[in-house]
């Protein structure tokens, strides 16, 4: 099923024309003449205009606001204008915040006021703090605002990149699922986890199991294990280096999330961390990768608690995206076998939970995408005695499986409808249904939950799954069983979803790094 309202196209000879990802840009003697903003001074050699060095990208986008993000490579003044047509006409113009040393040099601006429902062209320039006057090329993208009307609406979703010493492989076409994303035009895009491998050193060869060289770009910041803010901003730097992840992020609207990797492999709250790191408090590595994500990512912070990822975003009458934060809050990863809920089976915390279910609960959207960073029902091990995930393996409610039995009984007491839940992490793809009549917990109504991935990382699975709430594998594809299989084996993965807006219908395909869709179904929604 195709949309029939797609997004209004930037023309190649425009967006090239008008886009400055690394270097070029717009002639300062049209555009900028044309916008208001100030003309640069004469460029000397001692006078050199501030770069875009990392494009730009969107993100957060609702009915009426977006976020814009940026990176410049000086103190510069950020300056966004922006159109509802692709030329710029009457266009209205915003002096943002300046890029600063502090922040690495990024910046972003939440644009307001916007019509619901249109295409928004943006171009963002940085005026030199040190010389006024001086002033870059501009950097052009683009996002849609949620419609304010029943119309069709599409997503993308995966995670997982760079991961398993997987990064930039120029000769290979670099992260080229991006590229295959954008070609599907989503409206947006939800980076499910594992933003980054802040974990995973990337080295300039892997030797691939044919014999052949895989060969990675190569930067310091990725040559260890991050531990300092200057080598966590480094591992986001080190992505938008690759021309498929800038192109998809000036074009679609990033919501982001994050999981363990954007830290280090498992983290929770209080561990002390292996000979790897000379800082062995994840809780202060985590810290510090918090830092870094709000930096780099499209995010909208929250005024009264920046630090929270947790949030909803409402997309029109028939959607509405609750992001989970499955990792910030929990207790130690454990045997997860407590017969009774408490502080030692925290997953997403009592706080999340009570707001997750104030949201679901205010919802007058016909579907609510829970977008999870973790699986429900597949067996994640941290090491031999321990678990990562929720589930625990076969058998009644225990440890964390306490949290989800009471948000399931809880959507089902109140009547919400339309819950379908998205994930990654697990670098396969999948569908399961969840079928109270073979389900050890039986009090909840059946849903859906997809899971897709990696972007660019190794592929793995499948994973044991776990009776406790009946998950039932409809479909899966994954390398059967051997670890670490390299994105040329094909084993790449993203979901793509579509609601239709007459009959809003959902339709969900698992796709490939072909973009071929290897498994669909369309899910009819309860309504009344």
């Amino acid at each position: 099923m195709r949309r029939t309202n797609l997004v209004q196209p930037l023309t190649r000879r425009l967006f090239m024309g008008r886009t400055a990802m690394i270097g070029g840009g717009l002639a300062a003697s049209g555009v900028l003449a044309r916008s208001g903003l100030a003309a640069p001074a004469s460029i000397t050699s001692d006078k050199v205009r501030p770069t875009i060095p990392n494009g730009v990208q969107s993100g957060d986008v609702g009915m009426d606001r977006g976020i814009v993000w940026s990176r410049t490579d000086r103190p510069a003044r950020m300056i966004v204008e922006y159109s509802t047509t692709e030329s710029f006409k009457n266009p209205r113009r915003v002096v943002g915040p300046a890029a600063l040393d502090v922040a690495d040099f990024t910046a972003k601006v939440d644009l307001r006021d916007l019509p619901p429902g249109q295409t928004i062209f943006y171009r963002v320039q940085f005026e030199d703090l040190a010389e006024p006057g001086i002033v870059s090329e501009a950097a052009v993208g683009r996002f849609r605002t949620a419609p304010g009307h029943a119309r069709d609406v599409a997503f993308v979703w995966s995670g997982d990149t760079a991961g398993q010493g997987w990064g930039i492989n120029e000769d290979w076409g670099g992260m080229k699922i991006y590229e295959v994303m954008r070609k599907s035009e989503p409206d947006f895009f939800i980076h499910s986890g594992d933003t980054i491998y802040a974990d995973g050193p990337i080295q300039a060869e892997v030797k691939l199991p044919d014999g052949t060289l895989w060969k990675n770009v190569t930067i310091e910041e990725k040559s260890k294990v991050a531990e300092t803010l200057a080598e966590f901003r480094g591992n986001f730097r080190y992505n938008l280096m690759d021309a498929n992840v800038r192109r998809l992020a000036a074009e679609v609207p990033m919501f982001a999330q994050w999981d363990d990797h954007e830290t280090t492999n498992n983290w929770y709250p209080g561990e002390m961390l292996d000979d790897r790191y000379t800082e062995k408090s994840a809780s202060l590595l985590s810290a510090r990768a918090r830092r870094a994500f709000s930096e780099y990512m499209p995010i909208r912070e929250e005024p009264t608690d920046p630090d929270r990822v947790y949030r909803a975003i409402s997309y029109g009458p028939l959607l509405d995206v609750f992001f989970l934060d499955m990792r910030t809050y929990r207790a130690a990863n454990s045997g997860n076998r407590q017969p009774v809920a408490g502080v030692e089976t925290a997953f997403m915390g009592a706080d999340q939970i009570r707001w997750l279910k104030q949201q679901l609960l205010a919802s007058r959207a016909t579907w609510k995408a829970i977008a999870a960073d973790m699986p429900i029902g597949i067996v994640v091990a941290d090491g031999k005695e321990a678990f990562e995930a929720i589930a625990n393996g076969d058998g009644p409610v225990l440890g964390r499986e306490h949290e989800i039995a009471d948000l399931l009984r809880f959507i089902k007491q109140n009547g919400i409808r339309n819950t379908v839940w998205f994930t990654a992490d697990v670098h396969y793809t999948a569908a399961h249904y969840y079928d109270p009549g073979k389900a050890q917990f039986t009090d909840f109504e059946p849903f859906w939950e997809f899971v897709s991935g990696p972007l660019n990382a190794g592929s793995f699975g499948p994973g044991k799954m776990d009776d406790t709430f009946g998950p039932q594998v409809v479909y899966t594809k994954h390398p059967d069983g051997k670890a670490n299989t390299p994105p040329t084996a094909g084993l790449q993965f993203f979901g793509e979803t579509r609601i239709d807006g007459r009959t809003e219908v959902m339709t969900v395909m698992l796709k490939d790094l072909k973009g071929d869709t290897l498994y669909s179904v369309d899910l009819e929604p309860k309504l009344g």
